[in-house]
């Protein structure tokens, strides 16, 4: 796992996203262990308190169960679920890039361009 500290995204956050990930593609799959909240904050050498933090971010989003004095686990995901995170990872990841292309002084028609160039390599 790893962690940024000069990014601009909480590294609660950070865990909470590369967890996801891993459950999203299948790496972590229903009934899996997630790591103790002590173990991986001494890993990664930050607070209980933010790894708690990011696995309370992944419970409440349903990807995981605390099972009391035995750590989180890995729930089963649906089809619906799945799609529902993928597209939330999508709106996320669309934001990005629109706040971007603004920045770049891009326009809709030109956004568009590079999405299908990119979705078309892809596809090769």
């Amino acid at each position: 796992m790893k962690i940024y500290q000069n990014s601009n995204e909480p590294i609660y956050q950070q865990i909470a996203a590369q967890f996801r990930e891993q459950i999203l593609t299948g790496k972590l799959k229903a009934g899996d262990t997630l790591p103790s909240i002590r173990g991986l904050a001494q890993d990664l050498k930050i607070s209980v308190i933010t790894t708690m933090k990011a696995y309370e971010e992944l419970s409440s989003e349903g990807l995981v169960t605390a099972s009391k004095g035995k750590g989180y686990y890995v729930n089963a995901q649906n089809e619906q679920m799945l799609k529902e995170q993928h597209m939330r990872q999508l709106e996320k990841n669309l934001s990005d890039a629109i706040y971007s292309a603004r920045i770049a002084g891009m326009g809709l028609e030109e956004v568009e361009q590079t999405l299908e160039t990119l979705w078309n390599i892809d596809e090769i």
